[in-house]
């Protein structure tokens, strides 16, 4: 029971912390990934590994989380609050490679 609740509690966080849909997201990752260098020649196109899981846990319903994707909650959640609303380059990219764009209300 306890686990449920907190599984509930951690899915309603993540989805009020990632405010980008999976559109977005990967549109931003994928440009981000593209930097200067264009794409690279690994599959995973230079995708920030964090930011993968974001659009893995977005594409699932709550009943089909592993703890896989419950860390990756866990980490995003984590980072936003320890970034906060933050603004300059830096943190601002670093927040949106998880899905949290702080320039949205």
């Amino acid at each position: 029971m306890t686990e449920a609740f907190d599984t509930d509690m951690l899915w309603e966080e993540f989805h009020r912390t990632v405010n980008m849909n999976s559109e977005e997201l990967r549109a931003y990752l994928l440009a981000e990934a593209s930097g200067e260098e264009s794409f690279p020649a690994d599959p995973d196109l230079g995708i920030d590994e964090l930011g993968r899981g974001v659009l893995h846990v977005m594409s699932k319903r709550k009943g089909d989380l592993t703890g896989a994707d419950l860390d990756v909650m866990r980490r995003v959640v984590e980072i936003v609050e320890t970034k906060g609303d933050r603004t300059d380059d830096d943190s601002r990219r670093e927040l949106m490679s998880v899905g949290h764009d702080p320039l949205r209300g």
